[in-house]
């Protein structure tokens, strides 16, 4: 990969053109599509987007109290997450999927640390469709870093990222189109 885009506390790399664009349309179609809730402060809302998690059996993945049961890869996210280890030089063992229909659907600002993704996650993120702008923003400095995800990019996080930096994808008022994004992780299985 190129340069490492964050001045400290991680590692961030972009890779335009990882990835063909043509494998937007067979993705939105073919994948198991949900639409969850999600509790803050006391209400609850609809996850502002679709969602959908794929993983080696027996991989549940939860965040935000919504527990997600695995399905089994697809041939078209086999296909990818075989490039994709190759590329990164890791094995990826679950992705979770979001679909992003319009600008008002959105990802506020988290950070992938989660117990079950390990220590120092390594997170690989391939964007299609719409470009976006995706923000990362430091937990103490509070400096922010803004990239334009093209369609078919790979953005890899990894190294202490997870610990210093939370990231985000900001609603927009702009009339844009769907924007589809496979976020692969390391799912470990934790001692109880």
């Amino acid at each position: 990969m190129r340069d490492n885009l964050l001045p400290r506390d991680g590692e961030v790399y972009l890779l335009q053109d990882a990835f063909s664009q043509a494998e937007l349309g067979i993705l939105q179609d073919r994948l198991a599509w949900r639409q969850d809730e999600i509790t803050m402060w006391g209400k609850t809302h609809p996850v502002p987007r679709l969602q959908a998690w794929y993983a080696d059996e027996g991989l549940s993945y939860t965040y935000s109290n919504i527990l997600m049961e695995a399905a089994n890869f697809t041939p078209e996210l086999e296909k990818i997450r075989t490039k994709l280890n190759k590329l990164c030089g890791v094995k990826f063992n679950s992705v979770l999927c979001n679909l992003y229909r319009s600008g008002a659907d959105k990802n506020g600002w988290h950070r992938d640390n989660e117990p079950e993704l390990g220590i120092n996650p390594t997170i690989a993120s391939i964007s299609y469709g719409e470009v976006r702008k995706f923000s990362l923003r430091h937990r103490k400095t509070k400096e922010r870093i803004d990239l334009l995800l093209p369609s078919g990019s790979l953005l890899m996080m990894r190294g202490s990222t997870q610990n210093h930096w939370e990231h985000q994808l900001a609603a927009t008022k702009k009339d844009i189109g769907v924007r589809l994004n496979l976020t692969f992780r390391q799912r470990i299985v934790l001692d109880r």
